[in-house]
């Protein structure tokens, strides 16, 4: 039996990967949880292990390419006699393969079943409820035509067609709730075939993890049709209506997404090459249903940069994780506005008690005590106090985390910049954190963390003063409201309370935060109540 796999959903708001590498290729045999390949997101760089053994019968994406969450990547056939050649369409004709071997028969009648899946209706969405079919087995349809309804705790919205031809199978019913990327009903292509023999396909027991299997048609076939007709999810809907784009020019844009559909990173790529390239807003819907479209965009936003024609250059390739984090700042100084409260912290007191301290701690605990773990307990009670900057804006509502979840930026050579989470903050005291921070960034340097390890944030902290810098104006990770910065500690002079000059151990804080919902009242205060936090406690009786 022949098993697909897909390109699995690393966290909640992940929606694609890169295939960075495969390790196995068509004709391998492969056990399960034998490595199959590795995939990049933004986040994460991870090894995806096989659900299944079998031999590698398809491959359907090269290393490089960005596939969506839920999209058929593979394929292993349990049968080792299977015949590799079954995934490619020139083998279908022989009919001598065929009669002897159960597996080739299976793999030739599903060539034209393609599978639809549930789709995600925006980067939080895990899952939809159907909430009505408006086809049934047998029935004919077109691509583009309302398949079914759905609703989600966002939206309620109605689902077109990724194909054309005969509804062979619907896997679930109306009021059942399915899994982003599950497969959810099947559409034979070739009409000609009697209804239910492609439904006879073992491939069928695998629902699960089925995608559809026509990726590479999907994108021109949704660039043809016209643009009252065409499906926009509300996330694209949202931004559209957000920058004044209308429905006429976004029918223009070519999509990535499954059955062409247009996502939230095709409408970023088209906004911020809008400018350099207005010829794709007055262009014929003929021509945007060109295949190379998508790559074509980019390229006014390249020849417009001075350095790529004068002078010595060397082109250097950004890596995805580079990649990731530019798309990421970029987003968020789109969506927040940054306020930046700066201040100075007197850490005299504190640099003395560590120095006194630390190799006790060390022999005790096996690492070193830094003054990042002073931080985020100062941290940990600022948030306490303050549970408004311990929050999230979605859409017109505020969303107030009840658990306090730090994140901590740390930065990989040679793999740019990760977040890894000490979850439930609030419920360590100073060690269990300093323990857990220690754990995530050894995980971090061996490039083991999960997406657990980095997902659930909601406040972060991030130290420059490694750096040898005096202050920093960092960028809020999405959609946390805040982040704290630190800068070097230096031996300064300091003006006293009774007017005498004194050397102290000075650094700089920085609190960057989200005026949409923090003002700067509550913004400084916070950073006020960190710093008496370092400034004025007993650090002996935490210990």
């Amino acid at each position: 039996m022949k098993n697909d796999i897909v390109m699995p959903q690393m966290g909640e708001s992940i929606t694609n990967g890169t295939i960075t590498k495969w390790h196995k290729q068509v004709g391998d045999t492969i056990e399960i949880d034998e490595i199959l390949l590795e995939i990049s997101t933004d986040k994460v760089e991870s090894e995806i292990p096989s659900p299944y053994s079998g031999k590698i019968v398809e491959i359907l994406f090269e290393e490089g390419e960005t596939i969506d969450v839920g999209i058929k990547i593979a394929a292993v056939d349990d049968d080792m006699n299977a015949d590799v050649s079954a995934a490619a369409p020139a083998a279908a004709p022989a009919p001598a393969a065929a009669t002897p071997t159960p597996a080739a028969a299976p793999a030739a009648s599903s060539d034209t079943l393609e599978d639809v899946v549930m789709p995600q209706m925006g980067e939080s969405i895990t899952n939809g409820t159907i909430t009505k079919w408006h086809k049934q087995v047998g029935d004919m349809i077109e691509i583009d035509e309302i398949l079914l309804e759905i609703s989600t705790d966002k939206v309620e919205s109605e689902i077109p067609s990724p194909f054309e031809g005969r509804i062979e199978e619907i896997l679930f019913e109306e009021g059942e709730t399915i899994d982003v990327g599950i497969k959810i009903a099947s559409v034979e292509t070739d009409t000609s075939k009697p209804q239910g023999a492609a439904s006879s396909v073992p491939a069928a027991a695998s629902a699960p993890a089925a995608a559809p299997a026509a990726v590479a048609t999907a994108p021109a076939a949704a660039a043809s049709v016209p643009a009252g007709r065409r499906f926009y999810t509300p996330l694209v809907r949202n931004l559209a209506q957000k920058h004044g784009v209308d429905l006429n020019e976004l029918a223009h844009l070519s999509g990535s997404g499954a059955g062409g559909r247009v996502n939230k990173a095709d409408f970023m790529n088209y906004l911020n090459n809008r400018g350099a390239a207005p010829a794709a807003t007055t262009s014929a819907p003929t021509a945007t249903a060109a295949a190379p479209a998508p790559k074509a965009a980019p390229a006014p936003a390249a020849s417009s940069v001075p350095s790529a024609t004068s002078g010595r250059v060397e082109v250097i390739k950004m890596d995805n994780m580079r990649k990731a984090i530019a798309k990421n700042m970029i987003a968020s100084k789109m969506t927040s506005p940054h306020v930046n409260s700066i201040d100075e912290v007197d850490m005299t007191n504190l640099f003395k008690f560590r120095e006194g301290f630390k190799n006790q701690f060390k022999k005790e605990e096996g690492f070193s005590l830094t003054y990042t773990h002073f931080i985020l307990y100062a941290l940990v009670q600022a948030l306490k106090e303050f549970p408004m900057v311990n929050s999230s804006i979605v859409g017109d509502e505020i969303h107030m985390k009840k658990d306090i979840n730090l994140g901590c930026a740390v930065a990989v050579p040679g793999n740019g910049l990760v977040v890894p989470v000490i979850k439930g903050a609030d419920n360590l005291n100073i060690r269990g954190m300093a323990r857990k921070l220690d754990e995530l960034v050894q995980k971090a340097r061996a490039k083991k963390l999960t997406m657990d390890d980095m997902s659930g944030g909601t406040y972060t902290f991030t130290n420059n003063g490694s750096f040898g810098i005096l202050a920093a104006t960092p960028v809020i990770l999405q959609p946390q409201l805040g982040i704290f910065c630190v800068g070097t500690m230096k031996k300064r002079p300091i003006v006293t309370e009774d007017d005498a000059i004194a050397i102290r151990q000075m650094m700089y804080a920085t609190h960057t935060y989200d005026h949409r919902l923090i003002d700067g009242e509550i913004g400084s205060k916070f950073l006020r109540h960190v710093i008496n936090t370092l400034q004025t406690t007993d650090w002996a009786q935490l210990f």
